[in-house]
């Protein structure tokens, strides 16, 4: 689904992974990392898709939201899992977003 973002400027980041083949509990540490980054002030939305290689964009107002979440115990220990357990590699890339359009077609 693609996420319903405001009105430009507001941040993206951009999280591309590879898994390892330990792969032992990654889809209920990444549900759960959803659900509280949902929570989070300044969460705007996110996109994810996995065909091999994994790629999430979050959506974000500020820096100041990304850092907060960044900093939230739960996600520091999953992404410590991540480092030790999940990611054969993985890169962080945060974006301003400046423009944004689209297209749909009528149902």
């Amino acid at each position: 689904m693609i996420a319903s973002t405001p009105k430009p400027p507001y941040y993206a980041v951009i999280f591309t992974n590879e898994l390892t083949s330990d792969t032992d509990g990654y889809e209920l540490t990444a549900e759960q990392m959803v659900s509280m980054a949902e929570l989070q002030p300044g969460y705007l939305g996110h996109e994810s898709v996995r065909n091999g290689l994994g790629i999430t964009i979050s959506y974000w107002e500020s820096l100041e939201a990304i850092r907060h979440w960044k900093s939230i115990t739960e996600h520091q220990l999953a992404q410590e899992l991540g480092r030790s357990r999940w990611y054969q590699r993985y890169k962080t890339r945060i974006c301003l977003v400046e423009r944004d359009y689209g297209f749909e077609k009528e149902p």
